[in-house]
């Protein structure tokens, strides 16, 4: 399969939380739709949201530009508040398989 624009570049991610799933209470797992977050996108939500620091300095800890990193942080946001607002379970994906 031909791949269309850019290679993803390795982020810089310390920690790998893929053992990580959280679901709405009392609705069995196999009855949920079910949405990934990208390992870069996690870092993102810890870096900014967790550690509270601006996006220049996130996007240099994860070796990324400042406008990739809002565009990745977006896209987390995105997917957390739909798993949130439409009980979907949302788990984490494996760090080792994105690469």
């Amino acid at each position: 399969m031909k791949q269309c624009g850019r290679k993803k570049i390795n982020r810089l991610i310390p920690k790998d939380y893929s053992d990580f799933c959280f679901k709405p209470c009392g609705i069995r797992a196999v009855n949920l739709e079910h949405i990934w977050l990208d390992p870069d996108e996690i870092e993102a939500i810890r870096l900014a949201d967790y550690e509270a620091k601006y996006h220049e300095e996130c996007a240099i800890s994860m070796g990324v530009s400042r406008s990739t990193f809002s565009r990745i942080l977006s896209s987390a946001h995105k997917k957390i508040s739909n798993a949130l607002l439409h009980q979907k379970a949302l788990h984490i994906k494996n760090a080792k398989e994105e690469i």
